[in-house]
C-alpha cells in the first residue's frame, strides 16, 4: 500500500487510476483499506478543487417539473 496526500492534479489522476484498479477490493484486506483511504483523499481533493454550488431554487423547481 503506497498512499500519499493528493496535492496536485497529477497526484489526483494517479489516485483515480489506482482506485479503478482496486475498486472491487474485498473489505478488511490491505487493498480494501487502501480503497477506503484513497476514496476519502480523492473526495477531499474534489470538494476543495471542484466545488459544486447549490442550484438556483427557481431553476431546481423548473428542472424537477420537467
Amino acid at each position: 500500500m503506497n498512499i500519499k496526500l493528493i496535492k496536485t492534479e497529477q497526484d489526483y489522476q494517479d489516485a483515480i487510476k489506482r482506485l479503478e484498479i482496486i475498486f472491487d477490493a474485498a473489505p478488511n484486506t490491505a487493498e480494501g483499506d487502501e480503497l477506503e483511504i484513497s476514496g476519502v483523499l480523492i473526495d477531499n481533493f474534489e470538494k476543495t478543487h471542484f466545488p459544486i454550488d447549490l442550484p438556483d431554487p427557481i431553476e431546481a423547481i423548473k428542472f424537477r417539473m420537467e
